[in-house]
């Protein structure tokens, strides 16, 4: 991403649609950088295209809103796949610093628990670790050994999309699973579509973390 000399200290991703190239460039005079990195100073547009032309390469408007509005002379196809190639590194890099968490229950109902699958599937295979949790409430702590076999189900039915990190392990009244994504080539979708989105939903995992607090209370 690149310095904007009107405000030094800030910086922007360069957005492709709002670039100006070649005959688009409007400004009368422009700042221009060749291709190797060395300053050509101030020239007129009609001279700094002309020179990114003796070079065969494009004149692209990086910094529009500088004073003069800095120009590149570079192969604008290649620049473009390059920072597209960057910003899906940086969003991969964003989903893998993300950790989603879903609880369950002993006493979940099927429909429930595919609710969560679906969730955890589409985390998981957008990068994203998936912190899974059975919770106990009240005198549920008797039946461990249930909520045991409810957790290494949730292991299996999600081994397609991610792998343990750890065995599952009880920590005060919840049994642990911490999954991250497998590599992305192995990754499939057993219940998700990925044309819709599933994050929106996270509403009803707030709503869970509401009643544990109030059961636990209770109980």
């Amino acid at each position: 991403m690149p310095f904007y000399p009107d405000k030094p200290n800030r910086r922007r991703p360069i957005q492709f649609q709002q670039l100006r190239v070649n005959n688009r460039i409007r400004a009368r005079e422009v700042l221009v950088i060749g291709p190797d990195g060395q300053s050509f100073g101030i020239l007129s547009a009609n001279d700094a295209l002309a020179q990114a032309r003796r070079a065969g390469l494009d004149l692209v408007e990086i910094s529009p809103k500088a004073r003069p509005p800095v120009c590149k002379i570079l192969d604008y196809g290649k620049f473009r796949y390059e920072m597209s190639k960057k910003e899906k590194e940086a969003r991969k890099q964003n989903n893998a610093a993300k950790v989603k968490e879903l609880k369950f229950h002993i006493n979940i109902d099927e429909h429930d628990y595919m609710t969560k699958m679906r969730h955890a599937e589409d985390f998981l295979f957008r990068g994203m670790k998936a912190k899974l949790m059975l919770v106990f409430r009240g005198r549920e702590m008797q039946q461990q050994e249930k909520g045991r076999e409810i957790v290494l189900r949730i292991r299996k039915d999600l081994e397609h999309v991610g792998v343990a990190d750890a065995e599952p392990k009880l920590v005060g009244r919840n049994i642990n699973l911490m999954l991250t994504p497998i590599p992305l080539k192995k990754r499939v979708r057993k219940y998700t579509d990925d044309s819709i989105e599933y994050e929106g939903e996270d509403a009803t995992e707030d709503g869970d973390d509401s009643e544990d607090s109030g059961d636990d209370k209770d109980n």
